[in-house]
């Protein structure tokens, strides 16, 4: 009947394109196409935005959470395709951004369980030391060592009078 009204010209236009721009396959195995994912995403979206308001503003996560779900809202709701979308999101396709905006909204949930942001001023953290050997397979990023010529330049600078006086320091001529 769908099909019927588009080519005895009962059906608009943008009935047409829904027709055609529905994707064959992902490519993905296990992952379904979703022929009205703008649409999800929008409602995704907007309910990651009402959830996120349940984290404190000046909170880094709410921040991040809110700017890029804003930038992919605005860009779904401004395009029609889902092509155009995952061109100008850039992440993906389609159906992986809804996995992702899903995976977004139980952070959300755990995030508000957690309550990260809910630690005392006043609370100390104990350090505890750990002297066990690294064992040389391990990386260790330790700063390189710097040259000899470093800390002589710097207990000259420390003893010389002129510096001591509150003058400027000597400038190097190349």
């Amino acid at each position: 009947m769908f099909l019927r009204r588009i080519l005895t010209g009962g059906g608009s236009l943008a009935a047409l394109r829904a027709a055609r721009a529905v994707k064959d396959t992902t490519g993905i195995v296990g992952l379904d196409v979703v022929p009205n994912a703008r649409e999800v995403l929008i409602g995704l979206y907007t309910r990651t935005l009402k959830e996120i308001e349940s984290v404190p503003k000046d909170e880094g996560y709410r921040k991040a959470v809110e700017s890029f779900t804003n930038h992919r809202l605005q860009i779904c709701q401004e395009e029609d395709d889902w092509k155009r979308i995952e061109d100008r999101i850039g992440c993906g396709q389609v159906e992986e951004l809804i996995e992702e905006a899903e995976d977004e909204l139980k952070l959300i949930a755990k995030m508000i369980e957690w309550d990260p942001w809910g630690v005392p001023d006043d609370y100390e953290c104990e350090v505890i030391e750990d002297d066990t050997p690294i064992p040389k397979h391990v990386p260790q990023h330790r700063p390189v060592a710097l040259p000899e010529e470093f800390f002589k330049t710097l207990d000259a600078v420390k003893s010389d009078p002129a510096l001591q006086s509150g003058d400027a320091p000597p400038q190097v001529k190349a």
